[in-house]
Order: C-alpha cells, then structure tokens, then sequence
C-alpha cells in the first residue's frame, strides 16, 4: 500500500501575501500580483494539488519570465469592440491577469446589455478556467470560460498531439450555499495528475494517456512521454478541436500545433462570457430554481458502490471548506521549493506554517 504525499498546513493570509510579493518581484504591478495571487490560491483550495494550478506556478513563472517567454509588464489592449463582444491583445502577457480583467470586460457588456463576451488573443497559460468563470458570480451572472493549450491530447485515430486540454468552466449561482461550477479539461486527466500518481507509485485508469507507440497504458511513467485521451473517445477530441475554432481560429490567434511552439510568443487563445441573470429573472428566482433542480438530480435512485449524487462543483466546495479548516495545505515539496524561492527573491514576506496536513482525502 503507497503512503499519501506529505503536505504542510500554510495560514492563507500569509501564503495569499508571500506568492503576491513574489510576483512583484518577479515584475508585475502590485494590481497584477495580487489578481495572479487571489487565483493561484483559489486553485490550491479548490482543485487536487496533483492538477498543478496553485501555488507552484510561483516557480514555474519565474523561470518563463526570466526565460523571456512571458512578459510581465505587457499590457492589455482590445483590438476591436462591440456592445456585446470584444477582441483583446494579451501581448503575451500573464494569461491568468489578462483572463481576470477581459472577464471584468465581458461581465461590464453583459451588465450592459444582457451578455457580454471577450475573446483573447495572444495570450499566455491562464490557471484554472473556474477562477474566471466565477468572477461572474459576484455580478449576478452566469460565467463560461474555456481556452486553448498546447498540443498534448491525441486527435482520435492519432498517437502524436495535436489540439490542447482546452478547458471548459460555467459557473452559476444557486440557493444552496454554493454555486454550481464545472471545471472540466476535455483530457480525461492531465500530466499534473500522472506525475502526482508517479510519486504515490500507483496505476493510472487506461483512459488516460498513450505511449509513443499509440498504445494504452496504466504505467504513469510510460503516459508522460505520450499523448493524452479525450474524454469520450472522439467526443473529447471533437469538443477539444471546436474549442480551438473558438478561440485560436476566430481570434486570430494560436492553434493546434502553434500554442507554445515558440518559446518567445507563447499564442494561447481564451473566451469569457457572462450572461445577466436578471435580464432574464429575478436572480433569487434563479437560484431557487437551480436548488430545485440539483435536488431533483440529487434524489434519484444510486448506482451500486455510490453513496450519493453530487452536481458539479458540490466536491469542490466541500474541499474547499475542508482545506480552510486549519490552513492551506501545501505539498512538502511544494512547500519547501517556495521557501527557497523566498529567499532567491529577497521576499521580506514569511510563511506562517501550522503543522502537518491531516485531512485525509484531497
């Protein structure tokens, strides 16, 4: 039997005020460092360390940045403008600020005249989609964020990639104390997640990934070195294909092969839309309608070995309540990769660490 991966309490305030002064020393605006901060611990929350979207992109920033390949000072400009749309130029810029402000855009369109969407071109890895799509939240809107990625998932019939993880999020408020969010990439699972059981020395699902020859496998080792799966078999791959139509294609931008194969101009594409619940209803009629259809999902008859239904986003929001309890937990080696970069960086900023993670189940 493989132990878990060990992994440190971190107080939230202070992990939330080390990665920020991090990102300013790394060149972002104070503005941007605390936006590209909020996310990264918004992921490290919400979402199991093994996906990559937290806290650990500190590192892997400073490097792109040091390396040329994301520029922090870069700017925001749109393109061309609508009522109801808008192209943006991310300049290749820090994907995950350039998503957070064109969702602020799409958000202010929609306020506007009932939906608001932004395309971005130009652009750079993003984080997590549900961070975007849940800025919509706030604003009594239903938010949908999905971008384009480098070409790691395998077109159905192929063992070599060609269209990206292309994740989807579409966020919505309801009644029950939480919203209902999917945050789905259309991979069956990414490389985070196969380094992560590499680590636990355990057997990955068949659906995972191919190796180099185009053979499944359940050997996580064997699945970094090849292409990814689509979930639903050809489904995946076709949601994934369209999804670059709607970015990289429609913006002028990036895609298939093109995001990330030059180090120098990384052309990732996004879309943001948010939709105005009240110019439909009452956003309190909204949500009570929401509640009343989870319930009715909720209360139907259970598979074998299934101990209830949950609606997207309930897991999440149970993790999310069960990971504040006593701090953030932060993988050990993780955790201690951000100290040295502390002190590579001069950070004046400390984390308070609590103590072991005891939580169980991530």
């Amino acid at each position: 039997m493989t132990a878990p991966i060990p992994m440190t309490n971190v107080e939230r305030s202070s992990l939330r005020s080390f990665v920020a002064a991090g990102f300013q020393a790394l060149g972002l605006t104070a503005e941007d460092a605390g936006i590209f901060a909020d996310a990264l611990v918004f992921s490290e929350l919400r979402f199991h360390p093994g996906q990559g979207q937290g806290v650990m992109r500190l590192r892997r920033y400073q490097q792109r940045i040091g390396s040329g390949e994301v520029n922090p000072r870069a700017g925001w400009s749109v393109v061309k403008e609508g009522p109801a749309l808008a192209l943006v130029d991310a300049h290749n810029g820090i994907g995950t600020v350039a998503a957070a402000k064109a969702m602020r855009l799409a958000i202010k369109k929609a306020k506007e005249g009932g939906i608001g969407t932004v395309i971005v071109r130009n652009s750079t890895h993003y984080g997590s989609s549900a961070v975007h799509a849940c800025q919509a939240l706030d604003h009594g809107c239903i938010g949908i964020a999905y971008t384009n990625a480098g070409p790691e998932m395998a077109p159905w019939g192929g063992r070599e990639g060609a269209v990206g993880t292309n994740p989807w999020s579409i966020a919505a408020p309801t009644d029950m104390g939480f919203p209902a969010v999917l945050d789905i990439a259309i991979t069956t699972a990414g490389k985070g997640m196969m380094n992560w059981y590499l680590r636990e020395g355990k057997k990955m699902p068949l659906d995972w990934a191919l190796t180099p020859e185009g053979l499944e496998t359940d050997d996580p080792g064997a699945a970094l070195k090849g292409a990814l799966l689509g979930i639903g078999g050809h489904k995946g791959y076709g949601l994934a294909f369209m999804t670059d139509v709607l970015t990289g294609v429609l913006s002028g931008g990036g895609y298939g092969l093109t995001p990330y194969a030059d180090p120098k101009k990384l052309d990732v594409s996004h879309s943001f839309t948010a939709i105005d619940i009240a110019w439909f209803m009452e956003p309190g009629e909204f949500e009570r309608r929401m509640g009343d259809f989870a319930q009715m999902t909720k209360s139907r008859a259970l598979r074998p070995g299934f101990d209830e239904i949950l609606i997207p986003g309930e897991q999440e929001a149970r993790r999310v309540a069960r990971k504040s309890e006593n701090g953030v937990p932060i993988d050990n080696v993780v955790l201690a990769d951000l100290i040295e970069l502390g002190r590579e960086l001069g950070l004046p900023n400390r984390l308070d660490v609590l103590g072991p993670y005891e939580g169980g189940v991530l």
